[in-house]
């Protein structure tokens, strides 16, 4: 499993979840598409990418950002609770972005627009740079030490379709 290499995922599942509980943010319809780890050099990137080899397929490695950035379908998919999480995404650093090393973002595919989203979630502080991307644009929520993002496409298919 995963969490042989990058530890339990369940605490981090927990806390991002209390957030969303918090902010009242109903997302039990909404996929998890994936969920990402982030390592503090380059080098621990490249250990991960061959170690994630094993438990998983690389659909990408992309430059984004002047770094490389893969991402992973896995062979046995994380489980939490009534989800299942098929998709890894790991950066390797970004210059002048440190990062300690775990886990660090998750995504959901949402249905609906985002001017809607966040009409409907008004009390929350969204994140909207990542509207303006081309591939894929997306709406956020930076909390304590972790992330959540929505967007309208899963991860896999953008890879396939979009990029």
């Amino acid at each position: 499993m995963i969490e042989q290499i990058l530890g339990p995922v369940t605490p981090f599942l927990d806390q991002l979840f209390e957030h969303l509980r918090e902010d009242k943010i109903e997302v039990g319809q909404y996929e998890l598409d994936h969920i990402c780890y982030r390592v503090e050099t380059l080098q621990r990137y490249q250990e991960l990418v061959q170690q994630l080899s094993s438990f998983g397929i690389l659909l990408t490695e992309t430059l984004i950002g002047g770094r490389p950035i893969s991402t992973f379908k896995l062979l046995t998919p994380i489980a939490y609770k009534d989800r299942t999480i098929y998709c890894l995404e790991l950066p390797a650093p970004k210059a002048g972005s440190p990062y300690l090393e775990g886990f660090e973002h998750a995504e959901f595919v949402i249905d609906v627009p985002f001017a809607e989203f966040m009409k409907k979630y008004s009390k929350c502080h969204f994140k909207t740079k990542g509207m303006q991307k081309a591939v894929n644009p997306e709406i956020s929520i930076k909390y304590d030490g972790m992330s959540v993002k929505f967007h309208h496409h899963p991860i896999e298919y953008v890879i396939k379709y979009l990029d």
